[in-house]
């Protein structure tokens, strides 16, 4: 396969924000039809929401919580060519609530892969690296795999049961052991390891390895959702840093302008923290300090003492010295999606 460079980032990836109305309206200036779309209030303690094309509008799964999925007619609505349709849930659409949407474009309803032991439906974006990935467990196989679509090996892949109340797992190519390492994304937990997961089994260029016996991403016959995502230059990386506990921290070289920046620490607990590049403050400058938690529902803060990042032309600085961010000799897994590729000149190569 042909390698691959993303210049214009905001076909494949784009934060919009938008206040709630209590009724119905449609949210536009994604810049695409969006796959997938999570939203979060960024004023009240409601769910983080998460929509696929896949699954289908009105499926809501939510990163903070174990729960199964559910329906939510009055939520997200329909996917549209520039956004997408919401009605009056309290979720996606409570009166003068500010929300902030984090959208991705993958390949519509998606298709049957059998690439796998298990038969997948795949709707898969090779140019930009993301899959969404929907199949039946079937409770055992030794060598039970699904059919991810990439056609490059990913460097993340988010996993979530839809039938049962199980947690949320994550593969990512940082931690410790490529065949048995995962960790929780509705938890602050530390990440662990066991076969359960990803069979021992590293991803390929074409599959992913699921539980051989039954446990959360292989259950007998219950559906399951996962999100599947390769690096791309110019416009995506899943990376690790080391902190420093200072609050002149460490720069993560992305080769990118950053647009979304997600950090947890992997040599203890700590929480999920999310930046993007449309919550930052007004007046200009680099630095993005509104932040929210992907495993916890509270409302959306601004620290000005610790939780600071600057997103510079080529990547992230920290700049304090909290522990869920740059705790000194703490370890850290990230995941980022960018605005430009350095160099390009489809935008100049400075900082925001």
């Amino acid at each position: 396969m042909a390698y691959t460079t993303v210049n214009k980032s905001t076909d494949y990836f784009n934060t919009k924000l938008y206040t709630g109305n209590g009724g119905t309206q449609s949210i536009t200036g994604v810049g695409f039809q969006p796959d997938l779309s999570w939203i979060k209030s960024r004023t009240t303690t409601d769910t983080h929401a998460w929509y696929d094309a896949v699954r289908g509008a009105t499926k809501r799964i939510k990163s903070q919580s174990y729960d199964a999925e559910t329906t939510q007619s009055t939520a997200l609505t329909a996917f549209a060519s520039d956004g997408f349709n919401i009605g009056a849930g309290g979720d996606v659409n409570s009166n003068s609530a500010n929300y902030a949407s984090w959208n991705w474009k993958a390949g519509g309803a998606g298709s049957s892969n059998s690439d796998g032991s298990i038969t997948s439906t795949v709707s898969a974006n090779t140019t930009a690296g993301f899959s969404i990935v929907k199949y039946v467990g079937t409770g055992s196989g030794s060598n039970s795999t699904v059919g991810h679509g990439l056609g490059v090996k990913p460097g993340m892949i988010i996993v979530k049961n839809l039938d049962s109340s199980t947690n949320w797992v994550i593969w990512h190519k940082e931690l410790a052991s490529e065949t048995n390492s995962y960790i929780r994304l509705d938890t602050n937990d530390a990440p662990g390891s066991t076969s359960n997961y990803w069979n021992s089994a590293a991803p390929t260029t074409s599959v992913f390895g699921v539980s051989p016996g039954g446990y959360n991403n292989n259950k007998d016959g219950q559906d399951t959702i996962a999100y599947c995502f390769a690096e791309k230059t110019g416009y995506s990386k899943f990376g690790q840093y080391n902190g420093n506990g200072n609050t002149n921290g460490p720069v993560i070289y992305t080769g990118f302008k950053p647009a979304f920046f997600i950090h947890k620490r992997i040599d203890n607990t700590g929480n999920w923290g999310l930046f993007d590049n449309k919550r930052s403050p007004s007046g200009g400058g680099n630095t993005i300090s509104y932040n929210l938690n992907p495993d916890l529902n509270g409302a959306e803060y601004q620290s000005t003492s610790s939780m600071n990042v600057d997103f510079l032309s080529n990547g992230i600085k920290i700049r304090e010295d909290n522990g869920d961010l740059n705790a000194s000799g703490g370890s850290y897994i990230y995941w980022a999606f960018g605005q430009s590729l350095v160099g390009t000149n489809n935008t100049p190569n400075t900082a925001r």
